[in-house]
């Protein structure tokens, strides 16, 4: 009865009315001269923002027109889903998402464990100076660019005079053109990448292992649990959000596999291999001056990425109780 009485107050009602206009615009500007340093901080990346990520969105409509430089995006004549049905009819459709997500999935496989397995082994490692000389050695590949790291790949895999080959020379075998071979180039491009990547990886997980309570790990080591005992019930129950949220955002990147050391390794013969929708919309929009076809392909490729993303999402926070909204 008395929570119906307080409902029912008139009082009470008349609190719950929203302020009037000039008393928003008054507690606004309050919060406005309060926390003036915190928008002026907040400022600049919401200018970059608007100007590199929003303000370009209004060019997206040249995938539904057969855009021409001379007649401005305005002025180019509509042709609706032209271009995109190009691209599903192409020769290379298939070819391009085969290798696409065949590499993105390779490389989620491959890339989300090491760098937990990375982490875990150095924060297993009571030796400070080992680790943190073992963590720099990780992790510079990191800021290796890209052209040097190809220039390196190339230094291991060259057919006559690379280290690789001369390994295997040794051994008696006979030398390989890894570049040459389509059934290399996977393989090639992902283990690049996670030499490059792994370490960096791995720091975020151990800054999360690093949040662990030591009390924890003690009342394990109290019930008699060994080390591996109290790896897997102590520290990945703890950083199972962090490896959530990343494999989430992995996922949302499948379409988006990394063109610049690709097309710097890529050859006319292991192209089949090799082409996968990045490099396509390159040669096609850059190179070949399509913008309409290249514009409408990334647009096809950013939309099925967001559809990814929430799917993911969605089953994880199903699943779990860790997403990323």
């Amino acid at each position: 009865m008395s929570q119906q009485a307080t409902a029912g107050d008139p009082q009470s009602r008349l609190n719950e009315r929203p302020l009037p206009k000039r008393r928003r615009l008054h507690e606004v500007k309050r919060q406005l001269k309060k926390n003036w340093m915190l928008y002026v901080i907040i400022f600049p990346p919401v200018v970059y923002f608007l100007i590199w990520h929003y303000w370009p969105l209004y060019g997206v409509q040249i995938a539904f027109k057969d855009f021409m430089p001379g007649k401005g995006i305005i002025g180019s004549p509509w042709v609706g889903f032209d271009h995109f049905e190009r691209y599903f009819n192409s020769f290379y459709f298939w070819r391009l998402i085969k290798n696409t997500i065949g590499i993105s999935l390779y490389g989620l496989l491959v890339g989300i464990p090491l760098p937990i397995i990375l982490a875990l082994m150095f924060h297993e490692l009571r030796f400070k100076r080992i680790r943190g000389l073992a963590q720099t050695i990780s992790y510079a590949p990191n800021f290796i660019s890209v052209v040097v790291a190809g220039g390196i790949i190339l230094f291991f895999i060259r057919p006559e005079t690379g280290v690789l080959n001369a390994v295997i020379k040794a051994f008696g075998g006979e030398s390989i053109n890894f570049l040459a071979d389509p059934k290399y180039f996977w393989h090639i491009i992902v283990w690049s990448d996670v030499w490059q990547g792994v370490g960096w990886g791995s720091l975020i997980y151990y800054a999360a292992m690093s949040g662990i309570s030591p009390d924890q790990y003690e009342a394990a080591y109290l019930d008699g649990a060994n080390k591996l005992q109290r790896i897997w019930n102590v520290t990945l129950p703890n950083i199972l959000p962090t490896i959530v949220i990343i494999s989430i955002l992995s996922m949302g990147n499948i379409l988006n596999v990394g063109f610049e050391k690709i097309l710097l390794l890529q050859t006319g013969t292991n192209a089949s291999a090799s082409e996968v929708i990045s490099t396509y919309v390159y040669k096609s929009g850059i190179q070949g001056a399509q913008y309409s076809f290249s514009a409408a392909i990334g647009l096809f490729n950013n939309v099925v990425t967001f559809i990814l993303l929430v799917i993911v999402n969605a089953f994880a926070r199903r699943v779990g109780s860790t997403s990323l909204w």
